[in-house]
């Protein structure tokens, strides 16, 4: 009887060793397949080739929209698609506030926007976006302006490789890129409501990710940490919650868009990823051509957008590549508003 009830325990343990053997392989066939899909497909549209080609079917005429008298903040404004974004905004009249973290950087490049367009309505707001309190101390003091606010960039990104932990407690890319863009967003909305029906929020995330499914795990708790792999599910779940905030906010006149510059030669790239940088030089997208789009959203009539959409160069697009099994992981996003509202 001892016998055969240790045969009987044996076998089921095979049978879940099994299992998981078999999960292990299809979660890592699946993500190999979600590398390769993103390389080829980035290969093909995301450099500077891919924008020339796509930009043949621009209209001009799209860009030609002044906006004088409109109020834009853009998020990590002093350099890369930030900068370029600012200076699109402001070269077409726009009043434009370029928050910043660093104040010297964030002066420099306020004065060369000034002079370059000749508008001198470019403020620099001063704000860490990794500190939900110094973005609180920001957002109150902006709304103590009473300031109607056009257009929000969430453009400020980060893309760090090693687990580094803010004085708040949490992890640094998660900081940045989803609990600062969250916040941002969600404390600056009676601003925004000011400006209904052409208010709307323009969030600059990555074609990176198309690599991950939303994940409850925000701030990389389980498994050994990738800064890259942290990106990509950041850059997710900004998507995800442009869908959200679509559903949510859609009585109060704001749009929200989310969208991807492509692979774009920035300052940050050229830090966090210095060999793809190196590999693809040459055919990577200026700072100019990554923020094509955001302004492009900034500039047309709601009535040609649709809220919530995902976009790149200038045209809506899909939010998941072909067989990558990350659509279904969106339902997660409530959970994850949950968390997010807990820590404001």
């Amino acid at each position: 009887m001892q016998s055969t009830a240790s045969n009987s325990t044996s076998k089921a343990r095979l049978r879940i060793h099994i299992r998981i053997s078999i999960n292990s392989l299809a979660m890592f066939l699946l993500k190999a397949w979600r590398s390769t899909a993103f390389g080829a497909y980035g290969y093909l549209n995301f450099t500077k080739s891919g924008f020339l080609e796509h930009s043949k079917n621009f209209n001009p005429e799209d860009m030609n929209r002044r906006i004088d008298g409109k109020n834009c903040i853009v998020t990590g404004a002093n350099s890369g698609i930030g900068y370029a974004t600012a200076h699109g905004l402001a070269s077409r009249g726009a009043t434009v506030y370029m928050v910043c973290r660093n104040k010297e950087r964030g002066e420099d490049a306020v004065s060369k926007i000034q002079s370059s367009t000749s508008n001198q309505n470019v403020h620099l707001e001063v704000c860490d976006l990794s500190s939900v309190n110094d973005l609180k101390s920001f957002t109150s003091r902006f709304k103590e302006k009473d300031i109607p606010v056009h257009v929000l960039v969430n453009n400020a990104g980060l893309l760090e490789n090693t687990r580094v932990t803010t004085s708040e407690g949490y992890e640094l890319n998660f900081a940045v890129n989803v609990l600062g863009t969250y916040a941002m967003t969600e404390l600056l909305l009676p601003l925004l409501e000011k400006t209904q029906p052409d208010a709307r929020v323009i969030t600059v995330s990555s074609g990176g990710m198309y690599t991950a499914p939303l994940t409850t795990d925000l701030q990389f708790n389980n498994g050994k940490f990738n800064g890259v792999d942290q990106y990509a599910r950041n850059k997710r779940t900004q998507v995800a919650l442009t869908e959200k905030w679509a559903e949510k906010y859609g009585d109060k006149g704001i749009g929200f868009y989310s969208m991807h510059p492509g692979w774009a030669e920035t300052p940050g790239v050229a830090k966090s990823l210095p060999s793809f940088s190196k590999s693809f030089e040459g055919k990577l997208r200026t700072s100019e051509e990554g923020a094509d789009t955001v302004i492009w959203l900034a500039l047309q009539p709601k009535e040609k957008l649709v809220s919530g959409g995902l976009y790149f160069d200038r045209a809506e697009a899909s939010k998941h590549l072909p067989f990558a099994a990350t659509k279904s992981s969106h339902a997660a996003i409530d959970s994850i508003i949950d968390t997010l509202d807990s820590k404001l």
